[in-house]
């Protein structure tokens, strides 16, 4: 068939094959990198998944890239924790990589004795010296604890009391035999030198004060003060001589090092700290050579005091790019918990699910992705990861692509929460109306339990949703839990962070309440949310 046009001359209509049609699509520029960037060898790179447009797929390496370390985001039961078992398994398959994990609330010790690896419990009976040099000479260990501590604490307001706890530490290394710019010093048998504690910090502090010479006693005072926080009898966890040996730990395959039972985050994130720059110190004295691989991984799940201050290891490691021989993998649920500088120099990013437009303006912010990507990641599913590559070359196609679902070792395991029964008929025909929220199995677990659920009433709601094709009803979750003595509170807060909205919470309440009481649709209940 054809049309004619007296300006335009004949136009003709022809049947054309779809494959025809992809050939000529010149002025499309699809949202993935050509296959080649993400298609690797097997032998030498880690398989996450396929891709959306083209399911091509994907192997990540760090080889084309700026550097091996990794950003990873996505709200509580997006699939962050199964990422990276995943990804660590299957390094020490390739590469033959170890992987130290700075577990912070205990997450993955279950799950490493499960695989055979290694768990060290800081705190409970184990201790780190705060002073032990690693390699280093004590003037480089010596500037590493003040700014740990300028980072916790508040010491870096106080110059006079910063210069008096870093003299201490300076007269504590002297006292102990040390010359302060050499490294590996031995004592006179040719044995190494005993590093100093904490302790021997404050008797040198409290001995200045008690020689009554020194003109602002006030000033020393608060700087044993600062000190003394760490080497009370019971938190002295920094204070004693070392019982972890963190040399065997980085060739001991996959570890985790436990820090729950540490008092507070304080705590937490000063044993973080150590042990990144003792890692980083006996890397930097390796070198980086390509050829080899990367040879350790480091996780960094939630730790926030230290992935947000731009003064701190991770974000200098970061920064440093591939000046040392391992990868560091950075993650929290909250974006914001992460300083932009890690998201703008690590050489991947991924992103799971979120939830508000906040997050996704400080990452497109950070990332430069397109309008279509953030649209994309607010409606994930769990296990939908968007993959932000930094390749070493200017590239003339788009970096950041979308994977269909993290693949790994076992399938992800999805419970599903459904609201269709408190939808009115026109929020039910909006097919941009979600009519249930989704959480992944082990993750699901583990926030009933932060919920005050015992493991007794958590495998009976377990149980519960599996006989109903991992679906439950909301309405008959809410009561479900309040049975088990669960506060309105806690489980709003619950549905938050599934993307639930407020209004919808209500209703949820709402008819959970009438379906208690036995109360008609017409017989109003008032509820508020805290």
């Amino acid at each position: 068939m054809s049309l004619s046009g007296e300006l335009m001359g004949d136009l003709k209509i022809h049947d054309v094959q779809n494959t025809d049609i992809g050939r000529r699509a010149i002025i499309v520029s699809p949202p993935e990198p050509p296959a080649e960037y993400l298609m690797g060898d097997p032998k030498d790179s880690i398989y996450l998944g396929r891709t959306t447009v083209f399911n091509v797929p994907f192997y990540w390496n760090f080889r084309r890239l700026t550097n091996p370390h990794i950003a990873i985001t996505g709200i509580t039961g997006s699939g962050k924790s199964y990422l990276i078992k995943t990804f660590l398994l299957r390094a020490a398959l390739v590469w033959n990589a170890n992987a130290i994990i700075i577990d912070w609330a205990g997450e993955y010790k279950a799950w490493v004795k499960q695989v055979n690896g290694i768990v060290v419990a800081l705190g409970r009976g184990s201790f780190l010296n705060l002073l032990d040099l690693g390699g280093m000479k004590p003037s480089d260990r010596i500037k590493q604890v003040i700014r740990s501590l300028e980072i916790l604490t508040d010491i870096g307001q106080y110059p006079e009391q910063r210069r008096l706890i870093e003299e201490a530490i300076e007269k504590a290394y002297l006292n102990a035999g040390f010359k302060l710019s050499e490294k590996d010093q031995k004592d006179a048998l040719g044995n190494p030198l005993r590093p100093p504690t904490l302790k021997d910090v404050q008797k040198n502090l409290q001995e200045m004060l008690e020689a009554g010479t020194y003109e602002f006693p006030a000033e020393l005072q608060n700087a044993i003060y600062k000190i003394k926080k760490f080497t009370l009898e019971g938190d002295d966890y920094f204070a004693e001589q070392s019982t972890i040996d963190l040399d065997k730990l980085l060739t001991s395959g996959l570890v985790a090092i436990d820090l729950s039972g540490l008092p507070d985050e304080t705590f937490r994130a000063l044993a973080a700290l150590t042990i990144l720059q003792f890692i980083k110190e006996k890397m930097r004295m390796e070198g980086w050579k390509p050829e080899k691989g990367i040879k350790l991984l480091v996780v960094l799940d939630e730790a926030w005091k230290i992935s947000k201050d731009e003064n701190s290891d991770a974000v200098m490691i970061v920064r440093e790019g591939r000046k040392y021989q391992f990868a560091l993998i950075v993650a929290s649920q909250t974006p914001t918990d992460i300083s932009e500088v890690i998201f703008s120099n690590v050489g991947t990013v991924i992103m799971l699910r979120l939830k508000f437009e906040k997050y996704l303006d400080y990452l497109q912010n950070s990332l430069r992705f397109s309008n279509y990507i953030r649209q994309q990641i607010l409606g994930f599913g769990v296990g939908q990861a968007a993959i932000s590559m930094a390749y070493e070359q200017t590239t003339p196609f788009s970096e950041t692509f979308i994977l269909k679902r993290i693949d790994g070792e076992e399938p992800i395991v999805d419970y599903f929460i459904d609201i269709l029964s408190v939808l009115t008929e026109a929020q039910r025909r909006d097919e941009t109306m979600p009519k249930s929220f989704s959480m992944e199995r082990t993750a699901f677990k583990k926030r009933l339990r932060e919920m005050g659920l015992n493991d007794q009433r958590v495998e009976e709601l377990s149980t519960l949703i599996e006989k109903k094709a991992k679906h439950i009803d909301a309405i008959e979750f809410v009561i479900e839990l309040e049975r088990s003595g669960v506060s309105r509170k806690t489980i709003t807060m619950f549905f938050r962070e599934l993307g639930i909205d407020d209004s919808t919470i209500i209703n949820i309440f709402t008819r959970a309440d009438q379906k208690k009481t036995g109360a008609g649709e017409r017989e109003l209940t008032q509820v508020t949310l805290e």
